[in-house]
C-alpha cells in the first residue's frame, strides 16, 4: 500500500491527509505540537468573500470535510465586516477536537508531540524523515505543511520577538524545513519595503476582560467596530500585516473585533495602555498571542518552489501545500492546496499524471497565479487570497466569484472533475 508522510498537522496538513485516504493511502499525519490545526486554533473566519466561492468548488470536487466541519462549529454565519461579506465564524475552542476526531475515525495515523528534525534523502529521493529522537518514519511520498512561521529566532529577527503565539516554539520546538534539508532553497516573502517576513494579522482578547455591553453585541451579531483615538490612529501599521484583505483604512481608524469564542482583533499586535483607553476595553488582556500588545508571530520566510500539482522542484517525492506553497493567506487557501497535494501524494506514487486545476475554477487560478508572480520582485511582496486586496479583485474581472451554488456546480460538472477527490486511486 501506497505510504503517505505528511509532516506539519495544521489545516493544510489535516486536508491532505484527508484526501490521500480517500485515494486509499496509508496516511500518517506528524505534528511536533500537542493539537492540530495550528493557526487554526486562532483563526476562525471562512466564508467571506471569494472564499465562499472556493469552499463551494471544494466541496463539489469532494473536498468538502473540513468545510462541513467549519460550518458546523459556526458561532455566526453570513456577517458583514469592514470589507467582507457573507462570513462564517467557527468557535476556536472547539475546531480542533472536531477535526482531530475526524481524522481518527477515518484511520488517519496522527503523531502529536513529535518533531521532525532531519531526512533521509537520496538522489532526490527521500526516504524517510527522523524525528527528533533520532527514530526515522519512512514513506512513498512526503507532503509537507510546516507553514512559514518561526522559528524564534525569525521573529526576533523580523518582529518584535517570540510574543508566545499558538505555534508555542519554546516548548515544542522550532519549524523545521523539510525541502531546506533536502538541499532545495525556500522562498522569502517580503513587505512593501523589501524586508523579510510578515506580522501575522490578528490577536485575541478573552471576553470574560470585556465590558457586557462589548460581549453582549459580540455574541448576538459577531461583529464590534469601535472607533480610535483621533491621537492613536496609525496607517502605518498597515503595510505591516500578512492580511493585505484588512489593510483598509477602517481598519486603522477602528477596532473591530469578531467573535470567534474569543474576541479576534484585527491588528497585529496593539499597546495595551493605548487598547485600554477605549471604552469598554479598560480591563482588556490578550489571549493570543500572550504579549499581543507588543508583537505577533512572523510568517512567510520558508516557501518551497513548486509546480501547480503542489509537487516540489527538484525532488521526486515531496509535495507542500498552505503557506509552504506560496504566499497564501487563510484557511481555505490552506484547505485547498492540501486537499490537491494529499490527492496528487498517492498519484505520484502510482506513476499517474498529476491532477492540476484548471484557472476556470477559482482554486485553480490561485494556485497557478501565485505560482507565477512569486518568479517576480512585486509577487514576493504580495498575498493571495480569495478574501480580498489584489486577488480578490482578480476574481471578479475575471467571473470566478459567486455564491450561486448552482453556477459552480454546472461548471465543475462540465470539467468533469465532480468528486475527483472522492476517487479511490489505490
Amino acid at each position: 500500500m501506497t505510504r503517505i508522510i505528511i509532516v506539519g498537522g495544521g489545516w493544510a496538513g489535516c486536508a491532505a491527509a484527508i484526501t490521500a485516504k480517500k485515494a486509499g493511502a496509508d496516511v500518517v499525519l506528524i505534528e511536533r505540537t500537542d493539537m492540530l490545526l495550528g493557526l487554526g486554533n486562532v483563526g476562525g473566519i471562512m466564508r467571506n468573500n471569494g472564499r465562499y466561492t472556493a469552499a463551494e468548488e471544494a466541496i463539489l470536487l469532494g473536498a468538502g470535510d473540513l468545510f462541513n466541519i467549519t460550518d458546523k462549529a459556526s458561532r455566526h454565519v453570513n456577517i458583514n465586516f469592514p470589507g467582507h461579506s457573507h462570513a462564517s465564524l467557527y468557535d476556536v475552542s472547539k475546531i480542533e477536537p472536531m477535526v482531530r476526531n475526524y481524522l481518527k475515525k477515518m484511520g488517519i495515523n496522527i503523531m502529536l508531540q513529535t518533531r521532525v528534525t532531519d531526512i533521509d534523502v537520496q538522489d532526490g529521493i527521500i526516504k524517510g524523515v527522523v524525528l527528533y529522537n533520532d527514530s526515522i518514519v519512512k514513506g512513498d511520498v512526503f507532503i509537507e505543511t510546516t507553514g512559514s512561521t518561526g522559528s524564534m529566532g525569525n521573529c526576533l529577527k523580523y518582529g518584535n520577538g517570540c510574543a508566545m503565539c499558538i505555534l508555542r516554539c519554546p516548548t515544542f520546538g522550532p519549524r523545521v524545513s523539510i525541502s531546506m534539508k533536502a538541499g532545495v532553497e525556500d522562498i522569502l516573502g517580503q513587505r512593501s519595503d523589501g524586508s523579510y517576513g510578515a506580522f501575522s494579522g490578528s490577536c485575541k482578547l478573552n471576553k470574560d476582560s470585556l465590558s457586557s455591553e462589548i460581549v453582549e453585541v459580540l455574541n448576538e451579531k459577531g461583529v464590534v467596530v469601535l472607533p480610535v483615538p483621533k491621537d492613536d490612529i496609525n496607517e502605518d501599521k498597515l503595510k505591516m500585516k500578512v492580511c493585505q484583505q484588512y489593510a483598509l483604512k477602517e481598519y486603522a481608524e477602528n477596532i473591530v473585533l469578531l467573535d470567534t469564542g474569543h474576541a479576534k482583533l484585527m491588528t497585529p499586535f496593539y499597546p495595551l495602555e493605548k487598547l485600554r483607553k477605549i471604552k469598554g476595553l479598560e480591563n482588556a488582556r490578550f489571549e493570543d498571542p500572550y504579549c499581543g500588545g507588543i508583537g505577533n508571530s512572523i510568517r512567510y520566510l520558508s516557501i518551497a518552489p513548486r509546480d501547480n500539482n503542489m509537487k516540489v522542484r527538484d525532488l521526486k517525492n515531496l509535495l507542500c501545500a498552505g503557506e509552504k506553497s506560496g504566499l497564501f493567506v487563510g484557511h481555505t487557501e490552506a484547505i485547498v492546496t492540501g486537499s490537491l497535494a494529499g490527492h496528487n501524494a498517492v498519484r505520484l506514487d502510482k506513476g499517474m499524471k498529476l491532477l492540476q486545476l484548471p484557472i476556470s475554477l477559482a482554486i485553480g487560478d490561485l494556485i497557478a497565479y501565485a505560482n507565477e508572480k512569486i518568479e517576480t520582485k512585486e509577487g514576493l511582496k504580495t498575498r493571495y487570497t480569495f478574501a480580498g486586496a489584489s486577488y480578490f479583485e482578480r476574481m471578479k474581472k475575471l467571473n470566478l466569484y459567486t455564491t450561486d451554488e448552482k453556477v459552480l456546480r454546472r461548471k465543475v460538472e462540465r470539467l468533469n472533475l465532480t468528486n475527483i477527490f472522492e476517487e479511490k486511486i489505490v
